[in-house]
Formats: structure tokens, C-alpha cells, sequence
């Protein structure tokens, strides 16, 4: 090809046309990285970086001593933020409205503090608020949060603004776990979401790591008829 490629997004753009055109077919293997930067006319560190973006994305197989191959099942990921709720709420047009039901500080129960990997006795704050939309209950949260990581969360104004919103502008975090769920409402649940008895409600938990330190742990349960969309 004519015209050097000197950004790595460019080596990336390029790599994605030949995949999409099947010039390159799933599962055939590709130049390597010292051929392609002299096809490129770039450095080898571009392609590298733009190759193992694409690996990252799923659509590139590397192994080392290998080669890299086209993905024969590329991988499509879901991308997942941690949303704060009231902008969610309020993204629909509805007015958002936030209640702390109660903020105490204790241990974790022993299946929490096992998942939170903290010792049995390690201070904790356990929040549990109410989110709403219109003034009609919109999510039910019930976290804990680790005071040996996130001390300054002790003196948080958590009648004001939510767990979920004051975490995610106050404690750095590196990775999470997140698992979906429908459950039957417990009593709980009910009374906080107003919701009949039976009912299957729609459950987020997730853990939250800074590191190799969980920062929360917390499980929402949304009012009957939430959905959630994510982006491929």
C-alpha cells in the first residue's frame, strides 16, 4: 500500500478493513509485526499496541511464538459502566428523588465479609437507600462499604447523596464483578418498592476492587418492569 501509517489507530483501521473485506478470513494468519510496520512504514511498538487492541476487542487470536490469526468466533463484549443512578433516572426525563432508609457501621455478616475478602471483625458501613423516579421507587440499594479501604466514607453525608453516587466521585477503582439475577421480592423489597407479593424483580450485584482490595459490595433491586440495554 501507498503512504506510511503512523498512528497506531491508523494500523488498527487498516487491520479492521482487511478483516471485515476478508482479505484476511477468520482463522488464517496474518503478517507478522515486523512485516507489517515495513508495509505500514511505522514503527513496530504502533503495530503492536494496535494488534493487541484488537486481541483485547476479541477479533484477534495472538499466541506467543504463534503468530496472530483472525478470531474464528470473534468475541462481541458487552461494555458496562457503573452508572450513577440519578443520572440514569434522570436520562429517561423523570425527576429523581433519593432516601436514606439507614446507615449503620458494623461487621459484615461472615458470607459478606468472605466475598468482600475482609477479616471477620473489619469495620464496614452498611447503607441501605432508596432510589426514585417521579417520586415512584425506582431501585432499592443495599451496599457495603469497606472502611479499611475507604475511610473518608465514615463521615459521608449519605442522607444527601447516594452510596453509588458519592463512590464513584470519591473512591478509585480498578476492576468489578458484576452478576444479573431475577429473585422474588422479599419482604424487604416489597414494602420498599411498593411492589405485589408475588413478584420477580430484576437484581444487580457487583463487587467493586481497587486492586486487590474490594471497595463495596453491593446488590440493587429494581422496581417491577426495569430493563437494561448495554452497547455491543
Amino acid at each position: 500500500m501507498s503512504g506510511a501509517i503512523k498512528s497506531w489507530q491508523s494500523v488498527q483501521a487498516e487491520v479492521l478493513r482487511r478483516i471485515h473485506s476478508r482479505e484476511w478470513k477468520p482463522g488464517a494468519q496474518i503478517p507478522n509485526e515486523a512485516d507489517l510496520a515495513a508495509e505500514f512504514g511505522c514503527a513496530r511498538a504502533t503495530v503492536n499496541r494496535a494488534l493487541r487492541n484488537l486481541a483485547e476487542a476479541g477479533l484477534l487470536d495472538r499466541r506467543r511464538k504463534a503468530g496472530t490469526r483472525v478470531a474464528l468466533q470473534p468475541v462481541a463484549k458487552a461494555v458496562l459502566d457503573i452508572p450513577v443512578i440519578r443520572l440514569e433516572v434522570e436520562g429517561t426525563g423523570r425527576r429523581y428523588g433519593y432516601r436514606l432508609i439507614s446507615a449503620s457501621q458494623t461487621p459484615a455478616p461472615p458470607e459478606i465479609a468472605a466475598a468482600m475478602t475482609m477479616a471477620p471483625d473489619a469495620p464496614a458501613l452498611h447503607l441501605i437507600a432508596l432510589h426514585l423516579a417521579d417520586r415512584a421507587p425506582y431501585a432499592l440499594e443495599d451496599r457495603w462499604i469497606n472502611l479499611g479501604v475507604v475511610p473518608g466514607a465514615a463521615e459521608a453525608p449519605f442522607t444527601e447523596i447516594s452510596g453509588n453516587e458519592w463512590l464513584l466521585a470519591n473512591a478509585p477503582y480498578t476492576h468489578g464483578e458484576i452478576a444479573f439475577s431475577a429473585v422474588m421480592a422479599d419482604p424487604q423489597a416489597i414494602a420498599a418498592l411498593a411492589c405485589p407479593d408475588p413478584s420477580a424483580l430484576f437484581v444487580l450485584d457487583r463487587l467493586t476492587w481497587d486492586q486487590t482490595r474490594v471497595v463495596t459490595k453491593v446488590r440493587i433491586t429494581y422496581a417491577p418492569g426495569h430493563a437494561m440495554t448495554t452497547v455491543l
